[in-house]
């Protein structure tokens, strides 16, 4: 089955769509979503990306990423990605929105208009092994610092919005409660 991304404008309104990867190897921007998955303790669910993901692969990153199917309300389908890659439930908030774009393996574009989604879980996660290799629970001070050690292992989006989820989570001081 054709998977489609919505293609949008840089206020992120809907200007049509394109399969997937067709957008990927041009580089239009389109909608997409990060969650951010914390527990009580306030450490963050990180995954390894599967290596056999079409780009970023072996990368660690945040707890999920895709994008929303046409016509899908965004928290319905963040709820639906976290389920189908990390085995989890729980409920979901925006937290804000960033725009990026980055050249990555495989002669892949990323440009999204990236949703960033976030959560409370103290559930154990069950990922699927074809999105995850590994999974671990870190804690924000600890993730910081690998970040800036060693950037290589981790997402350019990631990287590009970490600074920013924590001080908008910081902000909101947002508690899910279960």
């Amino acid at each position: 089955m054709t998977e489609l991304v919505i293609l949008v404008d840089e206020s992120d309104r809907p200007i049509g769509t394109a399969e997937k990867m067709t957008a990927h190897i041009h580089g239009w921007l389109h909608r997409a979503f990060s969650i951010f998955i914390l527990n009580p303790q306030g450490e963050l669910l990180l995954q390894r990306r599967a290596w056999t993901k079409y780009h970023s692969g072996g990368l660690w990153t945040n707890t999920c990423c895709s994008h929303p199917r046409p016509d899908e309300p965004l928290l319905s389908a963040g709820k639906r990605r976290l389920m189908e890659e990390m085995g989890i439930e729980c409920p979901l908030q925006e937290l804000f929105a960033f725009t990026y774009r980055a050249e990555l393996d495989q002669g892949l574009i990323e440009h999204e208009f990236d949703h960033v989604l976030v959560g409370e879980c103290h559930c154990q996660p069950q990922p699927n092994p074809a999105e995850v290799a590994e999974w671990r629970w870190m804690g924000m001070a600890d993730l910081e610092k690998d970040l800036m050690a060693h950037p290589e292992r981790y997402t350019y989006w990631l990287r590009s919005c970490f600074d920013q989820f924590q001080k908008q989570y910081r902000y909101n001081a947002y508690t899910v409660a279960l």
